[in-house]
């Protein structure tokens, strides 16, 4: 590939925002023929999914490219268009990137938020995260409208409405958990510099070339872990497992999360059924997602349920994933018609460890009762 750059010389060495911008391009077509490879035994749409599924990556990737740490923005982050690794729509998602030698402070309100939690975390390369300061609704104070405010940084940092910037601190999260979604107002958040930040140079090319980089090494890993994050749950299907993985606050989730997660390999007269005890936490929720980790579509299908939106009977749920509805009515999870895919259960702060619970295969015609 050449450099695109006319007015070097063979022997000048190439610029370092070329090298980083070819870089990305190449990404993306090692990423494309990868995934292409991986699809080659799947039917036309779950391969046309793939891609989709890449470019939402891509897409949520470049909405949080261009950052200011002296004068912040939180950004919605998994939308429906920008779904990136295990998105949950029944929480709202809000991200920005900080300077741990910074003051900053957080304005926002909860709506209808059952739950709210300002997260900050250091990377420790990679994807990979540390929680380092993190406060919650049970210590936030509220006005009677719902609204907040967070000082973050500081010398006074720990007392009232305060979160500390531990050092190494680089990113934000602040999270809205929803009982019902659809229905639910949603929370909003701002974030904004304690005192005026200097003005800052045109641009930093030696960060903006490290973004790219970053970009590119991001986009060029996507296929690998849609393929190697799913092999657990291909090998064996229909059963569930507690993901120890995702403890801690690891790959920027929440802390005090305990995941539950398994995949389904069904025909299309076949059921999933999942059936356990409710344990006692802060909240919990269900959720389908498809083989390249973006969940289902919970705008126009029965995809995900909460504590709230589920169907529980003597401290007992019992879910039932299918392509089509198997009535009676089920806590029924849309598939989608999709052969393959992922359910993840999460516990928020449970008093203790959930028991995994009971799954097993059986007939529609034979859930429904006609046979």
């Amino acid at each position: 590939m050449t450099s695109g750059d006319p007015q070097r010389g063979s022997n000048e060495p190439a610029r370092p925002e070329v090298t980083a911008w070819n870089a990305v391009v190449d990404a993306l077509r090692a990423a494309g023929a990868e995934l292409e490879a991986d699809t080659a035994g799947l039917d036309p749409t779950e391969q046309a999914d793939g891609f989709r599924a890449l470019l939402r990556g891509v897409a949520n990737q470049l909405s949080r490219l261009e950052v200011d740490r002296e004068r912040p923005e939180l950004v919605p982050f998994n939308g429906w268009r920008h779904k990136f690794l295990m998105d949950n729509p029944d929480f709202g998602y809000w991200v920005t990137e900080v300077r741990g030698d910074r003051e900053y402070r957080i304005r926002g309100s909860r709506g209808d938020a059952s739950y709210v939690s300002i997260t900050v975390y250091r990377r420790t390369g990679g994807l990979a995260s540390e929680a380092t300061a993190r406060i919650d609704s049970e210590s936030i104070t509220f006005d009677d409208a719902g609204d907040f405010e967070i000082d973050l940084g500081g010398t006074d940092a720990g007392t009232g409405n305060r979160l500390d910037l531990p050092d190494g601190s680089a990113v934000v999260w602040v999270r809205f958990f929803y009982d019902d979604v659809a229905h639910d107002e949603p929370g909003s958040c701002r974030i904004e510099p304690v005192g005026r930040p200097d003005v800052p140079p045109l641009i930093d090319a030696a960060r903006f070339c490290s973004q790219l980089g970053t970009l590119a090494a991001t986009t060029s890993l996507l296929p690998t872990i849609f393929e190697m994050s799913t092999a657990e749950d291909r090998d064996p299907p229909n059963t569930l497992r507690h993901w120890s993985e995702m403890a801690g606050g690891a790959v920027f989730t929440e802390p005090g999360i305990h995941y539950v997660r398994g995949g389904w390999r069904l025909g299309p007269d076949e059921a999933l059924v999942i059936e356990g005890e409710v344990v006692d936490c802060r909240y919990w929720n269900i959720l389908a997602y498809s083989r390249f980790l973006n969940s289902l579509d919970h705008r126009y299908r029965p995809v995900s349920y909460t504590g709230t939106t589920a169907n529980v009977v003597d401290g007992r749920y019992r879910f039932v994933v299918a392509a089509a509805d198997p009535g009676g009515g089920a806590n029924w999870i849309d598939t989608e018609g999709r052969d393959f895919g992922v359910v993840v259960m999460r516990f928020v702060q449970p008093t203790t460890t959930p028991t995994l619970p009971s799954a097993r295969v059986i007939r529609l015609d034979r859930l429904r009762g006609t046979r």
